[in-house]
């Protein structure tokens, strides 16, 4: 069978999504040209030459601005590729898959269909991002030569960091078609996919949105303000940060207004009207009246400035519907709601429906109104529980779905409660839970997760997790709660677990018995900081894989790669032995770093999430790096007055050295200046393609879409660079720019200092970066080596560890966990 490849993708449509779309097809990598209509000059006719794209291209230049940013890197905007309906629609021959991102009309998008039809390559895919329009019906426009080669693909907003993806076919469309989008979105694009059937806004936005209409009319039932709200429904519920009110605002009024109408247009409170079409929470679909307010006003959220919260100077302000206008905000919930939602499942459920309090009322009945939803729905909506519960996970942000939650609560405990509700009239609607919940294979099993799978109301059995082979690159996938799947600290081997690291193998248990000559490292520290036991604990991974293995990965299965080095670790040896004792555990961290540089095998660092200070030193020093796209690396120790302590300045002189000796100049001062910038300002890359741009990644490190791939693509890395005969780089001297570097950047800093954009400590600070970095008290061009350098980094952190300042930016950060500008 011809293995399907998108070698380029066209992008129908230049909204917010459909920009959004193609710059993340940017950013891993995928050619991309965003369609739309011509653009029209001042005159209201057809512009000409290149302004005929010029909707196109205000788009992508607006994607260079939008916030959380959906590029990358914004420079690569310039590689969206321009084109409009009129005289580029032959460009879509060259596409493998055309997605569809035209405003939710139906009439617009049959129209557009019917346009490009004649152009779209015969063996291309071409998808609709509908986020509820009925598939089958934009079907019926398709010519029926394209109708098995179209379906629907819904993304979620922001695309670049929202996991979820929606995939929906209709009854003509081809399996291996759905396979094959599901592949390239799961692999290409680091999504996490979910098929869903053809309802109304589908799975996620189904369950989320009845949920947010459910929580605002509980909000009116129970007299509760927006801010209070957010409190309780933001990360002490496991949910979105962002709580209900903030996420609608961020979303925008308008779009959200839009999913309700789907419900609204689509749905009926009618049983007559069909499984599909029928919902019994249908009465609670009405336009909240405080959201036709906001957008009668026009406050549509983030996008005007005003929604239901706005800006008032420095105060934060929301609206309050009884005065029609904006109030002051800020209130928190009551502390003693904040403790129960801390307490297990089952307890926590049982105080809250118990609760005297409106605040835990409200929370009782949210979660109930979301179980009973769920349970009524999921025949029509899903395959799958499963799929319900990793939706909501990976679309709203919910570190539980509802099944999830109820599941380990107790199943038929939390089922008689809320039929209990239901029986009062107390819930939003008077259908009771399906039987299947108290009766059958999913009471006796205690939930609707199990090892055999997960349960489908629909065809009323245990259906087990569709595997595609994409996703046995996935070594430790997502999985629910009750699929028994093992942990990653139950799997594999493990040699040793000293000093809060894990060193283990995978073994066969991977299927891949090469896999087991790999050794793995994963650091389960608080934050994964950097202790001396830590350090120690590596240095024995390096030795231990030199001896025994072909190579080491270091790797750990969480959120983050680490934080750096761990300073309260550090603090009772600095009050007992003083700063000899610092410098002792600093030169020791520095060894772990050369240690891994040139050890005897491969080291790989697989990172994901954030590496900052010595989690950056530590990658930085490694043979090769696999990080995540949503990786967050850099210099921080600015932030608490410090320098990079752990060869992170030795790693920027050398870089720079390196680079001068492949071009023609001798200067080395051009090629310092992004590395001592990035370590002065203490710069983070916001992704992993922009930590390659401050220098913190090589070209030839590998970045990887998936999250979940990380750990396979590491292990395959560190495998074929052992097989190829990789050895450790020679130990090199190379030259540094030296005392004149160093009069050069303090120049640049005195009128810094003296604008106001720097404190005298921060030019301090940078002053000893600068003497570092170019080698110190020596003459231009003088050869230096790594040593070298890591002795000045060790004399200029320890002199400012004991700089009042310093002291009291470290103290700030421990105790509020925020910097400190003094």
């Amino acid at each position: 069978m011809t293995r399907f490849q998108v070698k380029k993708v066209a992008v129908l449509g230049a909204g917010v999504m459909g920009a959004q779309i193609a710059a993340h097809l940017v950013n891993v990598g995928v050619p991309v040209v965003l369609f739309d209509l011509p653009a029209k000059d001042k005159d209201g006719n057809t512009a000409q030459g290149a302004a005929k794209n010029g909707i196109v291209a205000r788009a992508v230049e607006g994607l260079k601005k939008l916030k959380p940013a959906p590029l990358g890197v914004a420079e690569d905007a310039v590689l969206i590729g321009q084109a409009n309906y009129e005289d580029d629609l032959g460009q879509l021959a060259d596409c493998d898959l055309v997605i569809e991102a035209i405003a939710e009309r139906l009439d617009w998008k049959l129209a557009l269909y019917e346009k490009i039809a004649p152009h779209v390559a015969p063996h291309a895919i071409l998808a609709s991002n509908t986020s509820g329009l009925s598939i089958t019906k934009l079907s019926e426009a398709v010519p029926e030569a394209l109708r098995h080669r179209f379906c629907g693909i819904h993304f979620f907003n922001p695309p670049r960091y929202m996991a979820l993806v929606e995939l929906i076919a209709t009854p003509t469309t081809d399996a291996q078609v759905l396979d094959d989008l599901e592949t390239f979105v799961t692999r290409a694009l680091g999504k996490g996919v979910v098929r869903a059937k053809d309802t109304p806004n589908f799975i996620a936005n189904r369950v989320g949105i009845a949920g947010m209409l459910a929580t605002l009319k509980e909000v009116e039932k129970y007299g509760l303000t927006p801010d209070v709200v957010d409190d309780l429904t933001g990360k002490k519920l496991g949910r979105a940060s962002s709580g209900t009110f903030r996420t609608a605002d961020v979303v925008g009024l308008d779009t959200l207004a839009h999913v309700v109408r789907t419900l609204q247009d689509n749905l009926s409170a009618d049983a007559s009207a069909g499984a599909t079409k029928y919902d019994p929470f249908y009465g609670s679909y009405g336009t909240p009246a405080v959201l036709a307010k906001l957008l009668e006003m026009k406050n549509l959220g983030q996008k005007t400035k005003a929604g239901f919260y706005k800006k008032g100077g420095r105060d934060i302000l929301r609206f309050d519907l009884a005065e029609g206008d904006y109030v002051p905000g800020g209130a928190k919930a009551d502390e003693v709601y904040g403790r129960m939602l801390k307490k297990p499942a089952a307890e926590r459920l049982r105080l809250l429906r118990d609760s005297e309090g409106a605040q835990g009322k409200f929370l009782w009945a949210i979660l109930r109104d979301g179980f009973h939803y769920a349970a009524v729905h999921l025949a029509t909506i899903a395959e799958s529980a499963r799929d319900v519960d990793l939706a909501m996970r990976w679309g709203f942000g919910m570190q539980q779905g509802p099944f999830e939650l109820w599941q380990e609560a107790g199943w038929l405990d939390v089922a008689k409660m809320v039929q209990e509700d239901i029986d009062k009239g107390e819930a939003l609607s008077s259908a009771p839970l399906p039987q299947w919940v108290f009766e059958g294979p999913v009471a006796e099993a205690g939930g609707v997760h199990t090892p055999a799978g997960s349960w489908s109301a629909a065809e009323n059995r245990f259906v087990p997790v569709r595997r595609l082979p994409v996703h046995a690159r996935q070594l430790f996938p997502e999985t629910v709660r009750g699929s028994g799947a093992p942990t990653v600290a139950e799997a594999g081997t493990t040699i040793s677990d000293d000093g809060d690291v894990r060193v283990w193998t995978l073994g066969e248990s991977a299927g891949d018995p090469s896999r087991g000559r790999v050794l793995i490292a994963s650091i389960h520290s608080k934050m994964h900081a950097i202790s001396p036991d830590v350090a120690e604990a590596l240095t024995a991974a390096v030795e231990l894989a030199e001896r025994e293995y072909d190579a080491l990965v270091i790797w750990s299965p969480d959120e983050m790669f680490s934080v750096g080095a761990d300073l309260q670790a550090m603090l009772p040896a600095f009050v007992v032995a003083g700063v000899d004792a610092i410098e002792g555990a600093e030169q020791e961290l520095q060894n772990t770093m050369l240690k891994i540089r040139y050890a005897g095998v491969p080291v790989v660092s697989a990172v994901r999430g954030l590496a900052l200070g010595g989690g950056c030193e530590l990658a930085v020093h490694s043979a090769r790096r696999v990080v995540a796209m949503e990786s967050y690396i850099g210099l921080v120790e600015v932030g608490v007055g410090l320098v990079p302590g752990a060869g992170g300045l030795a790693y920027i002189a050398r870089r720079a050295a390196e680079n001068a000796a492949a071009c023609t100049g001798s200067d080395l001062l051009p090629f310092l200046t992004e590395g001592f910038t990035a370590a002065a300002m203490a710069k983070v890359g916001t992704s992993a393609l922009e930590s390659r741009k401050f220098g913190y990644l090589l070209e030839s490190d590998i970045v990887v879409p998936h999250k979940d791939e990380l750990l396979y693509v590491a292990l395959t890395e560190a495998k074929a660079m052992a097989e190829a005969g990789w050895r450790a780089p020679p130990r090199r001297r190379f030259k540094v720019a030296g005392r004149s570097g160093v009069a050069t950047i303090k120049g640049q800093l005195v009128n810094m200092r003296d604008g106001g954009l720097i404190s005298a400590h921060d030019f301090h600070i940078a002053g000893l970066i600068a003497h570092v970095v170019c080698g110190g008290d020596v003459d231009a061009g003088t050869l230096v080596t790594e040593e070298y350098l890591m002795a000045l980094e060790r004399k200029a952190f320890c002199s400012l560890i004991v700089h009042p300042k310093t002291q009291e930016r470290i103290m700030g950060m421990l105790s509020t966990g925020k910097p400190v500008r003094n």
